[in-house]
């Protein structure tokens, strides 16, 4: 049955923002908003090996960017503390054989989310 479940799709919104030097520190949550729009149309459109078969997609939010709503196609995880620790917690409770991919470059969240089974993709697989 675990088959039939769509991609766990799980997005460290801060590592993928700043990944790109463009002025998102001056306003973290409307750079968090803007990736959750492109994040929203490219799983509308299937666009792309991450974004086909409607996968789940889920952005993983701290800080200043809490605040960033939802929007069809993507939910929005407000960390409480760390964003790392609120991607491993997700990983974690996923259902057992669920494909789960993580979207980072943080070598230290790649460890660990890979030991829970989670693949992983660099910011380039999702950013414009």
């Amino acid at each position: 049955m675990s088959t039939l479940l769509p991609v766990l799709l799980v997005v460290d919104s801060a590592n993928v923002v700043g990944s790109v030097p463009d002025g998102w520190w001056r306003d973290r949550r409307a750079a968090t908003e803007r990736l959750r729009d492109h994040l929203a149309d490219r799983a509308a459109r299937g666009e792309g090996e991450l974004f086909a078969g409607t996968p789940e997609v889920v952005l993983v939010v701290e800080g200043k960017a809490r605040g960033a709503g939802p929007v069809p196609g993507v939910r929005i995880e407000e960390a409480a503390g760390s964003g790392d620790d609120r991607i491993v917690e997700l990983v974690a409770a996923r259902e057992p054989g669920r494909r789960c991919v993580v979207v980072t470059a943080d070598r230290a969240l790649r460890a660990r989310v890979t030991s829970c089974g989670a693949e992983v993709a660099g910011p380039s697989a999702v950013r414009p």
